[in-house]
C-alpha cells in the first residue's frame, strides 16, 4: 500500500458516484457515499489501532478493548465481516451502521439517512461493485493523513454542493467565501467557535484550518454548532470526525426555536462565544415568527420580532446575543436586509445606534449555489476599538470576483483585497469607505452598500445656469415651428 494523495483520493471518491447514477437521485448520493467512506475509514483505523495495541501489549484481548480505541466496533460489524456475504448485503451493512452508532454516544445519529436495506435500489449486484470500489485503497492513518481525508471529504461535499444545484446551498458554503469572514474574525488559541447553523462544519473546520496556517494550535480551539437538519447534521458529525476532530459540541434541531447551547441554571440562557459566524438560510419564511412575535422565551428580540416572511435578522439577533462582551462575529445575508423598512428598518437602526456593526462587506453576484442574488458579510462586534467607534466601514467587493461559466468565486486575491480593506477600516477608492454613523442616520439607517461605494463613472460636472439658457432657446424653436406649422394647416383648410 502506498500513501494516497489528495488528487488520488478526490479522483476514488468522485468515481464511487459514478456507480450510483441513474439509480437514484443526485441530490441523495451524498448520503450513501458519505456513509460508506466514514464505515471504511473506521474499520481500517480500527485495525491500524489493534495491531499496534497487538504488537505492543502481545495481548490480542487487551489490544481489542474498547478502551485501546478512539472508537468502538462491536465484534461482527466490521467491514470485513460484512465483505463476507454476497446476498443481502444492504442488510449487513444497515446492521454494522446501527451497531456502530449504538456503541459509541459520540457517532450516534452520524448514519441518519444511509439505508442499503432496498433491493431494488440497491441490488447486491451494484453494492458488489460499490464496495468492491472503495476497498481498492486501504483508509489506515498510515495510508491517508486525517487532514487529507478531510480535504477530500471537503471536496466532496462541495463536488455534490454542485451537483444538486440549488439544495446544495443548504449544506454547503463555498470555501472562499468562509474563508473571507474567518480571515476577518482572526480567531485565536484557546477561543470558543460557534456557527448556529453550521450545515456541514466548513466555517468551524475553516477556523481550525486558520491556526494549523499560521502555525498554532487548533486543538485549543472549543468548536459548537447547531443544524436544524438531520441529515446534515450527520454529515457534519463526520466531516469533523475525519478532520480527527472528537470534541466539538453539535447539536441538533432549530436554533431560533430551540437553541442548544444554553448556560446557567433555573432561568436559562443564551451560551456566548468568543467568535459567531454563519451563513443562516437566506430570507426564511418558516421561521418561528408566530414564537418570536409573543416575545422570545431567551430575550434574542432585544431590537423587535423580524417580519413573518423574512428570517434573516432573528439569525442576527441571536448572535448578537451568542456574543461574549468582547466577541465578534461575521454572518451571510442577503442585501435586503441592508436597506428593507418595516419591522427590519427598526432592528436595523437598533444595532446601528448601539454600535454593534462593525462593517458590511458586499460580495459579487452569482457565489453561492442557487442563489444568483448579491450576498453580503455583516461584521458585528460587542466593543469596538476606540477608533472605530460611531463609524461602519462599507466594502463594496461587487469587482472582486473571478468569473466562471456556471458559478462565479473569489480567488485567493480576491479574498485577500477583502479582508485586508476590512483590517485597515480606512478608505479605498471604488472599494471602501468609513461612514460616519451620523450619515447613516440621515440616510434612514440604510446600509445600501451602492450608496455609500460607488463603482459608477464620475457624473461631469453640469452648468446649470449654461443648460437653462439652452433649454430657454429650444423652447423659442419649438414655438416658431408650431406657427409655421399652424399657417400651413390654416392655408390647406385644416384649422380655421
Amino acid at each position: 500500500m502506498t500513501t494516497l494523495t489528495l488528487s488520488q483520493l478526490e479522483n476514488h471518491l468522485w468515481r464511487a458516484a459514478d456507480i450510483l447514477r441513474g439509480s437514484i437521485d443526485s441530490g441523495d448520493y451524498k448520503h450513501y457515499i458519505f456513509g460508506l467512506l466514514f464505515f471504511k475509514r473506521l474499520s481500517d483505523v480500527w485495525e491500524e489501532e489493534y495491531e499496534e495495541r497487538l504488537a505492543r501489549y502481545h495481548d490480542a484481548e487487551l489490544a481489542a478493548d474498547p478502551d485501546e480505541h478512539r472508537f468502538d466496533i462491536p465484534r461482527g460489524h466490521f467491514w470485513k465481516d460484512v465483505r463476507k456475504h454476497t446476498t443481502d448485503i444492504g442488510t449487513h451493512l444497515n446492521a454494522a451502521f446501527r451497531a456502530i452508532e449504538d456503541a459509541n454516544m459520540r457517532l450516534r445519529g452520524v448514519f441518519q439517512d444511509v439505508d442499503f436495506n432496498n433491493k431494488e435500489r440497491f441490488p447486491d449486484a451494484m453494492l458488489e461493485k460499490l464496495l468492491q470500489h472503495f476497498e481498492t485503497h486501504r483508509l489506515r492513518n498510515s495510508d491517508v493523513e486525517p487532514d487529507v481525508l478531510g480535504q477530500a471529504y471537503e471536496y466532496l461535499i462541495a463536488q455534490f454542493a454542485d451537483d444538486a444545484g440549488k439544495k446544495g446551498g443548504e449544506f454547503y458554503t463555498p470555501k472562499m467565501v468562509v474563508r473571507l469572514i474567518v480571515e476577518c474574525l482572526k480567531p485565536e488559541q484557546g477561543m470558543s467557535i460557534y456557527d448556529p447553523t453550521c450545515g456541514s462544519g466548513g466555517m468551524l473546520l475553516e477556523a481550525v484550518h486558520h491556526l494549523e496556517r499560521r502555525g498554532k494550535n487548533p486543538k485549543s480551539l472549543s468548536l459548537f454548532g447547531q443544524e436544524k437538519n438531520l441529515n446534515t447534521w450527520a454529515i457534519c458529525q463526520m466531516n469533523l470526525f475525519l478532520h480527527d476532530i472528537d470534541d466539538a459540541q453539535v447539536a441538533r434541531g432549530d436554533t431560533l426555536l430551540e437553541p442548544k447551547h444554553l448556560t446557567g441554571e433555573g432561568v436559562k440562557a443564551i451560551r456566548t462565544f468568543d467568535r459567531v459566524l454563519a451563513n443562516p438560510p437566506f430570507s426564511l419564511k418558516s421561521w418561528g415568527h408566530e414564537v418570536w412575535s409573543q416575545g422570545d422565551a431567551y430575550g434574542r428580540d432585544r431590537y423587535g420580532c423580524p417580519p413573518k416572511s423574512y428570517g434573516d435578522l432573528a439569525f442576527v439577533q441571536h448572535m448578537v446575543a451568542s456574543l461574549k462582551e468582547d466577541g465578534a462575529c461575521g454572518v451571510v445575508l442577503p442585501h435586503g436586509v441592508l436597506f428593507r423598512g418595516g419591522a427590519e428598518g427598526r432592528i436595523r437602526e437598533g444595532l446601528i445606534r448601539d454600535d454593534l456593526v462593525e462593517a458590511v462587506v458586499g460580495l459579487a453576484t452569482n457565489l453561492f449555489y442557487g442563489a444568483g442574488i448579491p450576498a453580503c458579510i455583516l461584521m458585528l462586534r460587542k466593543k469596538k476599538p476606540a477608533d472605530r467607534r460611531g463609524k461602519v466601514l462599507i466594502v463594496n467587493g461587487a469587482e472582486q470576483f473571478v468569473e466562471s461559466k456556471a458559478q462565479n468565486h473569489l480567488s485567493d486575491a480576491n479574498v485577500a483585497a477583502l479582508a485586508k480593506a476590512y483590517e485597515e477600516f480606512a478608505n479605498a477608492e471604488r472599494l471602501a469607505r468609513v461612514v460616519p454613523v451620523s450619515e447613516i442616520e440621515a440616510n434612514d439607517f440604510s446600509l445600501n452598500i451602492s450608496r455609500y461605494v460607488h463603482l459608477g463613472e464620475e457624473a461631469e460636472e453640469v452648468d446649470v445656469a449654461g443648460e437653462v439658457e439652452k433649454l430657454i432657446a429650444l423652447q423659442g424653436e419649438r414655438d416658431t415651428a408650431e406657427r409655421r406649422m399652424m399657417g400651413f394647416l390654416q392655408e390647406l383648410g385644416y384649422v380655421a
